[in-house]
């Protein structure tokens, strides 16, 4: 397993969740939806898959009319946040911003 997959400590949790505004922790994972037509949030998804699939890591989506919801752990970290975690967050919130995604307050 890469340094990027290995489990993070609560303190190095609660710093990379500093570094990426707008993700909120829930348990072992992190969120964050975002609000677009339904449309554009196939495209945006389909952005975000092809991404994940360059950097080898997946969040789990869930679209509904208006609203994509992101939700990332590492699976092979035994479902625990690593900086892979943070590291895909990044990169979605900036598929999102050019998508015109509008962040949601959950």
């Amino acid at each position: 397993m890469s340094d990027e997959k290995a489990p993070l400590s609560e303190d190095g949790i609660a710093a990379a969740l500093a570094s990426v505004p707008g993700w909120r922790r829930e348990g072992d994972e992190i969120t964050r939806s975002f609000g677009i037509r339904y449309h554009g949030g196939v495209a945006m998804i389909v952005h975000v898959a092809d991404v994940e699939r360059l950097v080898g890591h997946h969040a789990d989506i869930d679209l509904r009319w208006g609203r994509v919801r992101f939700g990332i752990t590492t699976h092979d970290a035994g479902h625990r946040l690593t900086e892979a975690d943070f590291d895909l967050a990044r990169r979605i919130d900036a598929i999102a911003a050019a998508h015109l995604a509008e962040p949601l307050d959950d």
